[in-house]
């Protein structure tokens, strides 16, 4: 089913349709569940929702402490995949054109942002376009503001933008063939423009969700529990400490009526022969306030695929690059599985970008495209001699080139630049050479 039959079926025609698409209860559902996280990230947690108790006759507002860890870890995650940026692999001359594109279009920075949001909502998308001073760009749309449009395959046939600004609110529906921008100033929803849509459809990146393939899933949701079981168990036993930080006072056996007088300095009090005052408190457990508390910080480091080392759990010392590895290998694993949704978009996002090219003169074939690949390399810490003298060894058996020990050595981030230093020290060296 093609866009113009989806909507005479479903839509009547209508030539506000994408309205009625908006409106729907699954996209609403989306919408809402994207709210809710955004909320919790803002810091609207469940235990904010504590209700007052009453203790010795007093009514108490109880401690409500929230823990932020939900964006420590989501910042880890980004960072491990994205904080090295991602190398182009394939035909050099399209290589060369599609870093110039990156570099002007801050590309390495979209894809933080990419990622970021799809680790938050579960999926975004993004538009590339020409912008003013005709650079190839694009435009990040969040999954609150962004609706795909489906057919019974699977295929994405439209996409609708849509949001807030000043009071007003704007939509832009993108198809193949054209980007249609309206919005309700003035009361009514009336047609802004029409134009042609050079780059295509907005790509859609997005993880795995086990009911829909045509909608992401929030990696969030896997700890949220965890984490509110956190803050309720601090909450409580800080809580507990402070009720039995004020103790009972106790007397066994009979008291003097005459007491001390009150108005002297200091106080105190009489008891007949053999009777005894003390203060009763209870005992705080914290030993098993430990033991919950660290056991469910684990299942959470666990079940989000953080290394205990990186949140400072875990003391170390004189690792050798294989430990190193194993302490990050249920890292490399979740970046393994987000490295291949974001190899999804990029491959579409760098075929848009060949279609741009061809606006500026600039030609990219199939089969140059068809060499295309992406290389991460993840932030995990090494040993750094580790490595260089594994290379040295590699390059003095000859089964390594200077090139490849550029790539990988931590100390250089720009390899071309580096040849370039290279052979204008072996071109110093040389005339030197050929003047002596």
């Amino acid at each position: 089913m093609d866009l113009e039959k989806y909507i005479a079926v479903k839509h009547k025609n209508s030539p506000t349709w994408f309205i009625q698409e908006l409106n729907t209860y699954e996209n609403q559902e989306r919408i809402t569940d994207t709210y809710e996280i955004k909320n919790y990230l803002d810091g609207q947690h469940n235990i904010l929702n504590r209700p007052n108790f009453k203790y010795n006759g007093q009514v108490i507002e109880p401690r409500k402490i929230v823990i932020q860890m939900a964006k420590t870890i989501l910042n880890f995650k980004t960072q491990y995949l994205l904080k090295n940026p991602v190398q182009f692999i394939g035909n050099e001359t399209m290589i060369n054109e599609f870093l110039k594109v990156n570099k002007l279009g801050r590309f390495d920075d979209k894809n933080e942002k990419i990622l970021n949001r799809i680790l938050k909502f579960g999926q975004v998308a993004e538009y590339l376009f020409i912008n003013s001073k005709g650079r190839i760009d694009s435009k990040i749309i969040n999954a609150d503001e962004g609706t795909p449009v489906f057919n019974q395959y699977g295929d994405m046939m439209a996409f609708i933008e849509h949001y807030t600004f000043d009071g007003i609110t704007y939509y832009v529906v993108y198809t193949d063939e054209s980007v249609q921008e309206w919005n309700n100033e003035g009361g009514e929803l009336h047609n802004v423009g029409s134009y042609p849509n050079i780059s295509g459809l907005p790509i859609l990146y997005m993880s795995e969700d086990e009911f829909s393939n045509t909608r992401g899933r929030s990696e969030l949701k896997d700890y949220i529990n965890i984490l509110d079981n956190m803050e309720d168990t601090l909450s409580k036993y800080v809580d507990s400490m402070y009720k039995f930080m004020n103790p009972i006072p106790v007397v066994s056996g009979q008291q003097l009526k005459d007491s001390l007088p009150q108005d002297i300095v200091g106080a105190g009090i009489n008891l007949d022969d053999g009777a005894t005052f003390t203060f009763e408190s209870g005992e705080l457990d914290s030993d098993s306030f430990e033991l919950v508390y660290k056991t469910l910080q684990q299942t959470l480091l666990d079940v989000s695929s953080t290394p205990a080392v990186s949140m400072n759990k875990t003391d170390i010392s004189n690792l050798s690059e294989v430990s190193i590895k194993l302490l990050f290998s249920l890292a490399d694993t979740s970046a393994g599985v987000y490295e291949n949704y974001l190899i999804n978009g990029f491959i579409d996002r760098w075929e848009r970008v060949a279609r741009l090219l061809a606006f500026k003169s600039v030609r990219v074939n199939e089969d140059d495209l068809a060499t295309l690949d992406f290389k991460f390399a993840y932030n995990i810490p090494s040993n750094h001699k580790e490595v260089l003298d594994n290379m040295k060894t590699q390059y003095d058996m000859g089964a390594i080139s200077t090139e490849t020990i550029l790539e990988n050595s931590p100390y250089i981030s720009d390899v071309s630049r580096e040849l370039e230093r290279l052979k204008d020290i072996d071109k110093v060296v040389n005339d030197v050479a050929v003047n002596e």
